[in-house]
């Protein structure tokens, strides 16, 4: 018994009670209804454990003072307290282990302590966190608001700035205006002083024309008036055109080697710029420098048709006032050298579009029309019929498709086979003076060259078409088009 009663003062049974039910107490109001039932039913539960133990000691000292011992007390204390209906059951569990709950039970409400004093540490920690943590926000807003100042500054500085840049650009653009109106004049300075340069050649000409024909009229006079064994008419009569030489004759190698080197730079100009813009509207090289190539040869075949024509025209109009001392062909050919510009090239070059537009070996794609390289014709055109007025006239080789290659007359180009014979197409055509080769052409070697311009003749012919995307079709002369309704189409 005395063991049992030290083991329940040991565990300090009530005490634990008594501090729980002030805990109870404390936090009645603030944990809900169902946490309330929970510490009810556990003081309920720690009341009945203590009351198992002291009832173990009753019995106990009971036992200990005899069957007659301690009967009063139970009679006059036990029994009407039992006796107002609380009844208890017998524990079930043994006293040590009562004890070893009750003293789980204050291990876990000293651990609970200990958790919640580490928890008051780290909720006094975290806001001494969080009071540093506002320190800094606060001094980083005074950093973000000296920040928008800053900027502010920076904003209207930039203002100012861009409205200084804004009057230097009208400045500079102003300035640029007067730099163009500057460079127009300049531009038609030059212009004039071109026309001032062509008319001192002109005159240059003439002056050595004139001085040439003084010189012969002196010689004439000398022999005229110096003695001579042979009668009068025993002498040979030369004839006039070697006594007085017209401008014509007098600028042949002049402008022979001017022509040429034109000749030259629409092979090494014209041709490439041609080429770039027909490249734009189709993609086969092969077919865009076979387009150049046509177009060069019905240029020279269309100005050599119009100086014929042209030469007729002047003969006409001077064999009714030819008077001499130089032949008719002779002043025919200086009249159309003095007034090349009298040459209507535009009708030449409406010749060679509507004789590319019938033409079977180029296809054309129907958007686009062959005015488009008209500049490159025209030009062609003029060089063409100036190579006409030269003694002998220059002209183009004979061409065709399949001929065999020739050193003398062409160049490969880089796309060929240097070991094939046989041509396939022409690049560039060769220019000729007589049976002389003046300047070479260029051609491509491959080999089958005479099945593939077989193949290329088959081509359907382009006809013409209303509905183009370019609108070159409508800067055609009313006699290009009449022509090329008439003109019988053969796509054989």
């Amino acid at each position: 018994m005395a063991d049992s009663l030290r083991r329940l003062v040991n565990t300090s049974s009530f005490s634990v009670l008594q501090d729980k039910l002030e805990s109870w107490y404390k936090d009645y109001h603030v944990i809900s209804c169902d946490q309330n039932l929970n510490r009810c039913c556990e003081l309920v539960e720690l009341t009945s454990k203590i009351q198992g133990q002291l009832f173990t000691i009753l019995n106990l000292t009971a036992r200990e003072g005899g069957h007659y011992a301690g009967v009063d007390v139970l009679k006059s204390r036990l029994l009407p307290w039992l006796g107002t209906c609380f009844s208890m059951a017998t524990s079930s569990v043994t006293n040590d282990t009562s004890l070893n709950l009750i003293q789980e039970s204050v291990e876990k409400e000293r651990k609970i302590r200990e958790l919640s004093a580490s928890h008051e540490n780290d909720m006094q920690k975290m806001e001494t966190q969080l009071c540093s943590t506002r320190l800094q926000l606060d001094s980083v807003k005074q950093e973000l608001a000296d920040a928008h100042l800053q900027l502010d500054d920076t904003k209207n500085m930039s203002t100012t700035t861009l409205l200084a840049t804004e009057d230097e650009i009208l400045q500079l653009k102003a300035e640029l205006h007067a730099a163009s109106d500057q460079v127009e004049t300049y531009k038609r300075k030059l212009d004039v002083l071109d026309d001032y340069e062509r008319q001192v050649r002109l005159l240059r000409d003439e002056v050595s024309f004139l001085t040439a024909e003084k010189s012969m009229l002196q010689e004439r006079l000398v022999r005229s008036c110096s003695p001579s064994p042979l009668p009068r008419q025993s002498r040979p009569s030369s004839p006039l055109k070697s006594e007085s030489p017209t401008r014509a004759q007098l600028t042949n190698s002049s402008r022979h080697a001017r022509l040429v080197s034109r000749f030259s730079d629409l092979y090494a100009v014209e041709r490439l710029e041609a080429q770039s813009l027909l490249r734009r509207y189709i993609d086969d090289l092969e077919m865009v420098q076979r387009i150049i190539f046509i177009a060069t040869v019905e240029a020279f075949q269309a100005a050599k048709l119009a100086y014929r024509q042209f030469k007729l025209r002047v003969r006409k109009t001077l064999s009714s006032s030819h008077l001499g001392p130089e032949t008719l062909e002779d002043s025919v050919v200086d009249y159309i050298v003095r007034n090349l510009d009298l040459y209507d090239v535009q009708a030449s070059v409406n010749d060679v579009i509507n004789a590319m537009n019938v033409n079977p070996r180029v296809s054309f794609p129907p958007e686009v029309d062959f005015v488009l390289i008209s500049s490159f014709i025209r030009e062609t055109c003029r060089v063409a019929f100036a190579m006409q007025t030269l003694d002998p006239p220059l002209d183009l080789a004979f061409t065709s498709s399949g001929e065999l290659y020739s050193d003398n007359k062409y160049r490969r180009s880089y796309d060929s086979e240097f070991t094939a014979p046989l041509v396939v197409y022409h690049v560039w055509p060769a220019l000729v003076d007589g049976d002389g080769v003046i300047v070479k052409g260029e051609a491509v070697t491959r080999r089958g060259a005479l099945w593939r311009s077989r193949s290329r003749s088959c081509s359907p012919v382009r006809s013409g078409s209303p509905t183009r995307t370019l609108g070159f079709s409508r800067s055609r002369s009313p006699l290009s088009r009449t022509s090329l309704r008439q003109s019988p189409v053969n796509p054989n």
